[in-house]
């Protein structure tokens, strides 16, 4: 008896250190405020190049997979997981989906995580599109937002905003015409006062394990 009690305390002993080290790691873990001019510089708007501090998502005007309208004020407050996508695509967005996937399944009922995700081809992407597709990986709808909208509104976001889209030598790439088009695995990490903290490969599973990590570590500051 008194051995399986040795046995029990020194268990019990070994969880809460395991506990107080990872909460010592999520609580000294800093991220980084992102600025264009820590971005590569391919991979947004020309007129941002000499903006190196104060660089926020700003406001916008689209709909999700249920027509509910969205702004900047479902920004407020939450930790943003941002990509672009389509949802015909065959190659590297099926596969971001379910890494992305992986990480809404961690915080699929905590309403201080949202992700959103932009259709680049809203021409096809409907609301209706969007939610068979966000059913078909049983999403919550309140924390894991489809988005579409005006073409222009969305490529705008991606280029000024988010600070993922290259295509800066098409002629077209500022207007969101119908020759623009635009195609990233790159996956944002935005905080709750709306500032860039990380950019990672949403294609690359270790870099998706550095940004559960990161989302933790938000959480904690």
């Amino acid at each position: 008896m008194k051995r399986v009690l040795a046995v029990f305390i020194v268990f019990i002993v070994g969880v809460v250190i395991i506990i107080y080290i990872n909460n010592d790691f999520f609580n000294r873990k800093k991220l980084p405020v992102l600025s264009p001019c820590d971005v590569n510089q391919d991979l947004y708007d020309s007129s941002l190049y000499r903006k190196c501090i104060g660089h926020k998502i700003s406001d916008f005007k689209l709909i999700d997979q249920l027509n509910r309208k969205v702004n900047i004020e479902d920004l407020k407050g939450k930790i943003i997981i941002a990509d672009f996508f389509f949802v015909s695509c065959p190659g590297i967005c099926l596969k971001m989906t379910k890494n992305l996937n992986e990480i809404h399944k961690n915080f699929k009922f905590d309403s201080s995580v949202l992700i959103l995700s932009h259709t680049v081809w809203p021409e096809l992407d409907s609301p209706k599109v969007l939610f068979n597709y966000a059913e078909s990986y049983n999403v919550n709808h309140d924390n894991w937002r489809f988005l579409t909208g005006d073409k222009k509104e969305l490529y705008r976001l991606a280029r000024t905003n988010y600070l993922v889209a290259p295509d800066v030598k098409d002629p077209n790439y500022k207007h969101g015409s119908s020759a623009d088009f635009i195609h990233t695995e790159n996956i944002v990490l935005v905080d709750r006062k709306q500032r860039i903290r990380g950019i990672y490969d949403g294609t690359d599973s270790v870099e998706m394990s550095t940004l559960l990590i990161d989302i933790k570590v938000l959480q904690k500051n």
